[in-house]
């Protein structure tokens, strides 16, 4: 084989190589001079930088915050025990969770797990005020419950953090509430709000705390409210703010008006805080075994106490069953509307001031349902006037005989005179002599006094409807705002007792009425009742009347609803106008003596109770005559 020689072109390609290989070992050597160079000087500046603070630093402050935790829950321990372990959650601060619907806003507390803010979203609450109206804001409210552990330790859920979770069940809005002592034990608050309603579903369980709280006690509930003033007359709101309770399975039950009220109850179905026209309520399904309630009335000075009108207070203890607490209750926050209540058939009805026995039946099946149909139709205000109108015409037929009555009496006031001068010295005679013209004339004394009673519950029945119907509520008519209060037409720079710092113009009007009414008809009757010797003159104690009545009426009514000052005004026009009927068209003089002519004439059949009235009377005349006279 041939051997290949180098020529001159192989060896320069070689050499080339080489000194390439050369030059880029030099170069890497020479970079990494520069950055071991630049690695030392980096080093000098960090170990100067580095004099100044100590190198366990980052470590250290770690170790403290590791140490502070622990101190704090330590100390949360030994303060709450087992509950400590709810605080240590995200959820331990100060916020709420809010639920709401068309009618109702709720915001839930963190915090104690309580309702914190209750407002009402109906356009009807706003109207007029511009405003919604708060029943529940600024902590006028707490709800608590206050219980023992079983490491002996008394707490209070006001003052623990609960966990909030929101969920839906179709359409209602869930809020569970969770007081936490561990991932699966628990005190529960779940509320539970539908749409369109003003009352929410609530309840209270327990779940593993048999062995955290002592079970052998009842948890002690306290529910308070410092109920806020809604309305313009705070005088006349607070009239109407009452604590009402319902007891033994349907008794209900109410504190009153004192300036402090306590009581107690067993077997409570229902509380009710109420506000006049609003009224938060706490309903069980689990009677409480018993029940304390304390009322204070806040307004010492109408000038001064204008924001709060009572604070009320309720506590009730909750028995544990098998270790658990368990209790089905609902919450109502709304208006005080007797539909409304009605429609839950809870009995709620009762909340609302309609009178007692006939005056709120004549309330219930009666006025309500009349007004409420006209509403549908009418204007509130010309609701009222029609409203007016035929409660007069149904009463006209009374007013018809009170007045036929008055007429006759009047008729026969000469011949009583007569009689009473005849035998003024035999008071027995004298007697059996007027029952006996009574009787041959067909006149009956006391048809007059009659159809005055019979119109009692009406007036009655009115006075507490008025007050208490929350339709009026925010209706205007005419010059007045609000059907629901006083009218205002001027704001006086003073206050005059009992009678405002305010001038209305319905309780003048009403005042007016009633003076020309009077005026039309005491003459006829002072002059239909005889004097009677030793007792006072009737018919001087009624011109008296005519000017007081007027003038009670108005310092009454001007703080009074302007619906009820509007129905009295119409009320006495339309019985005016009546009394002016039956007096010139119906009832007149010569018709009445042509009338008592004629019974006098036809003979006269005495009924039993009557022959037996003067049966009595002659033997009392007789043994008077037989009576020894007596010396002086």
């Amino acid at each position: 084989m041939e051997e290949k020689k180098l020529d001159l072109k192989t060896i320069i390609g070689f050499g080339v190589i080489m000194l390439l290989l050369l030059w880029m070992i030099y170069n890497n050597t020479a970079d990494q001079e520069k950055e071991a160079a630049a690695k030392e000087k980096q080093e000098q500046i960090d170990k100067a930088k580095k004099k100044d603070i100590p190198e366990p630093a980052t470590a250290q402050i770690a170790q403290d915050s590791v140490s502070a935790d622990s101190l704090k829950n330590a100390k949360l321990k030994s303060t709450l025990g087992a509950f400590a372990y709810s605080a240590t959650l995200p959820s331990a601060k100060d916020t709420v969770t809010t639920i709401k619907n068309d009618l109702l806003s709720l915001s839930v507390s963190n915090k104690g797990g309580y309702i914190k803010v209750a407002n009402l979203n109906y356009e009807q609450f706003e109207k007029g005020s511009n405003k919604r109206v708060e029943l529940i804001k600024n902590n006028n409210a707490d709800f608590n419950l206050q219980f023992k552990t079983a490491d002996n330790r008394i707490l209070n859920t006001r003052d623990l953090y609960f966990e909030p979770k929101l969920t839906k069940e179709g359409k209602n809005q869930v809020l569970t509430m969770r007081l936490k002592a561990g991932e699966n034990q628990f005190l529960e608050y779940r509320y539970t709000l539908k749409p369109d309603e003003f009352m929410l579903d609530f309840s209270i369980r327990t779940q593993g705390l048999a062995q955290v709280i002592d079970t052998s006690k009842p948890v002690d509930l306290e529910w308070k409210l410092k109920s806020y003033r809604n309305e313009k007359s705070i005088s006349f709101e607070n009239r109407y703010t009452d604590l009402i309770y319902e007891y033994e399975e349907g008794k209900d039950n109410n504190l009153g008006q004192g300036s402090s009220e306590s009581d107690s109850a067993e077997k409570v179905s229902y509380i009710a805080f109420k506000q006049h026209l609003f009224t938060s309520i706490l309903l069980t399904d689990t009677p409480f075994k018993t029940a304390d309630f304390k009322l204070d009335n806040l307004v010492k000075d109408e000038e001064k106490d204008t924001v709060y009108t009572k604070q009320f207070a309720a506590k009730m203890p909750l028995d544990f069953k098998g270790g658990e607490l368990s209790y089905n209750m609902n919450w109502y926050y709304g208006p005080t509307d007797y539909k409304i209540l009605n429609d839950y058939d809870k009995n709620l009805d009762e909340i609302v001031p309609l009178g007692w026995g006939i005056f709120g039946w004549i309330n219930r099946f009666i006025f309500i349902p009349v007004f409420t149909l006209l509403a549908k139709i009418l204007p509130y205000g010309i609701t009222i006037i029609v409203f007016t109108i035929l409660i007069r015409l149904v009463m006209s037929p009374v007013t018809y005989k009170s007045y036929l009555s008055q007429a006759k009496m009047k008729v026969l006031r000469p011949e009583i005179q007569e009689i009473n001068e005849k035998y003024k010295n035999d008071a027995m005679k004298k007697q059996q002599e007027t029952m006996k013209l009574y009787s041959t004339a067909g006149v009956n004394p006391m048809a007059g006094c009659l159809p005055a009673l019979m119109q009692i519950p009406v007036f009655y029945a009115l006075f507490q409807f008025f007050p208490s119907f929350f339709d009026l509520r925010q209706q205007n008519f005419l010059w007045a705002a609000d059907l629901s209060s006083y009218d205002s037409i001027y704001k006086l720079p003073f206050r005059i007792p009992f009678y405002g710092d305010h001038v209305s113009l319905f309780p003048i009007l009403a005042s007016l009425a009633i003076f020309f009414y009077m005026k039309m008809t005491t003459g006829d009757q002072t002059m239909a009742a005889p004097p009677q010797e030793g007792m006072p003159d009737m018919s001087k104690i009624m011109k008296v009347m005519i000017y007081i009545s007027p003038l009670m009426m108005l310092i009454f009514f001007n703080s009074n609803p302007a619906g009820l000052s509007l129905y009295y005004f119409i009320s006495n026009l339309i019985t005016i106008g009546i009394m002016y009927v039956i007096k010139n068209h119906i009832v007149k003089e010569d018709k009445i003596h042509a009338l008592i002519a004629a019974n006098k004439s036809k003979p006269k059949k005495q009924g039993r109770f009557q022959a037996k009235m003067q049966e009595m009377m002659e033997q009392a005349q007789e043994q008077q005559k037989n009576k020894p006279t007596r010396r002086k």
